[in-house]
């Protein structure tokens, strides 16, 4: 059984990211979306939100599981019995930095293989930095994600403009 991981911070879910998601869940028999706590970092969605939407967005997809992870990916993956990593890119500034990733990772676990999907046309302009920057200045961001993302990110910044 090929079991992939399609590791991400997901900070929010882009229409880059599912297109990923779908064409990846077609090359693995399961795919799992491990979604990063990363300590290090303030995210602008918690995990449970991050982890809540993206398992909304996937609900029709059989065999993709969400799951939260945090330290190396490599452990997470092995501990997942995956052996291949699923990453994308969106431009060549992407490949160097996805580039040592793999290499990295390989090293680490030389059991775990690095596919790296490349990002259709109409997705390359798109960063999740990009959706959390429109937002917060009042952008549209309707053809950048999915609508439930988008009604995510709307609630979270009337919250934090409440806060503020």
């Amino acid at each position: 059984m090929k079991i992939g991981v399609y590791p991400g911070s997901f900070d929010p879910t882009t229409n880059g990211h599912m297109d990923i998601i779908d064409r990846a869940c077609k090359l693995v028999d399961i795919l799992i979306v491990g979604v990063l706590n990363n300590p290090d970092k303030t995210p602008y969605l918690n995990l449970d939100k991050r982890v809540k939407l993206l398992k909304e967005l996937t609900k029709d997809l059989n065999n993709v599981m969400i799951e939260p992870f945090s330290g190396l990916l490599v452990d997470f993956v092995a501990s997942k019995n995956a052996n291949i990593i699923i990453r994308g890119f969106r431009a060549i500034s992407d490949f160097e930095y996805e580039l040592q990733l793999a290499q990295t990772n390989f090293m680490l676990n030389d059991t775990i293989e690095t596919i790296f999907l490349v990002s259709r046309n109409e997705y390359v302009y798109i960063s999740s930095s990009m959706v959390k920057q429109l937002v917060e200045f009042g952008g549209d961001i309707s053809g950048m994600v999915p609508k439930v993302t988008m009604e995510l990110m709307d609630r979270e910044n009337k919250i934090r403009k409440q806060e503020g």
